[in-house]
């Protein structure tokens, strides 16, 4: 899946400031991205809010980005939860049309076991049309898939990657050491992705790519690339903004970057609040 090396968005889903899906402002985000030189658009991500976002809804949003992007840049939906039936059944029922992979992450607030997250994808990696992308956040799930899970995970025909995002060194290397060939290991944290390259990785799937697109595909397609001093050079720069991505949750920060840019409202769905004006400005200063 050399096609999704690099960078990937994990996109927000613009919002007016009563809350409707902003379909413009969706539009708009699409061709930021892709003109800031993104490689592909993952959709549907928890960076989109999913849990808040209602089936019509996600519906729609693949169906317009599909029509949009025309065949510009790959595209990535995310499927998961933690009832393995209910994501088996919208695996097979949702329309993937124009989708090349399904990014799953780890069921979230069941705790399950590593035989049970083990019995859980391989489920999944049974019942998908389309090729299934790990996504291991132990932050937001409250359980990590170990290396060896991950790598007895990876000789599935049906799972060709993982997104991680534990933030542990030691558990990634473990994987990059042993993982197939042909295994796309994609960074789930902004900050690591450089690092991570350097010891093997393809690429990441970014949040702050929403906001910094060019940059953030610059410094990755630089470390891909060899050039890892350019890179560095890019990284830095967007080292003091990534944490006020997260400061009062995700993506509250980076919608409010682009909506100081005019890309979209930085209004986000309950239990989410948007940004503060005290973290608003100092976005701003940064910017």
């Amino acid at each position: 899946m050399n096609k999704l090396h690099g960078t990937g968005v994990a996109l927000v889903t613009p919002f007016t400031p009563t809350g409707a899906v902003d379909t413009a402002a969706w539009l708009r985000l699409l061709d930021f991205t892709i003109t800031g030189g993104v490689e592909y658009l993952v959709i549907n991500g928890t960076t989109g809010e999913s849990p808040t976002v209602t089936p019509d809804e996600k519906t729609d949003l693949l169906r317009l980005a599909h029509e949009h992007v025309a065949g510009r840049v790959p595209l990535v939906y995310g499927i998961g939860g933690n009832d393995t039936a209910t994501v088996e059944r919208q695996l097979r029922e949702t329309d993937l049309t124009g989708v090349v992979a399904i990014l799953s992450a780890s069921p979230a607030y069941n705790k399950p076991s590593q035989a049970g997250i083990m019995a859980h994808y391989q489920r999944l990696a049974d019942a998908s049309p389309l090729p299934l992308i790990l996504y291991n956040v132990p932050g937001r799930t409250s359980s990590n898939l170990t290396a060896d899970t991950t790598l007895r995970l990876a000789q599935h025909a049906n799972i060709i990657g993982i997104k991680e995002a534990s933030g542990n060194m030691e558990q990634c290397l473990a994987i990059l050491v042993s993982k197939p060939a042909d295994f796309l290991f994609l960074s789930g944290d902004d900050m690591l992705t450089l690092p991570l390259i350097a010891c093997g990785g393809q690429g990441i799937i970014s949040v702050m790519a929403n906001a910094f697109p060019q940059r953030f595909s610059n410094m990755t397609r630089a470390a891909l690339a060899g050039d890892f001093a350019g890179a560095q050079q890019l990284l830095y720069g967007l080292v003091p903004l990534n944490p006020l991505m997260y400061e009062e949750g995700n993506p509250v920060g980076v919608k409010a970057a682009l909506a100081l840019q005019g890309v979209c409202d930085a209004a986000v769905r309950l239990p989410l609040v948007p940004a503060s004006e005290e973290l608003t400005s100092r976005i701003k200063t940064l910017l």
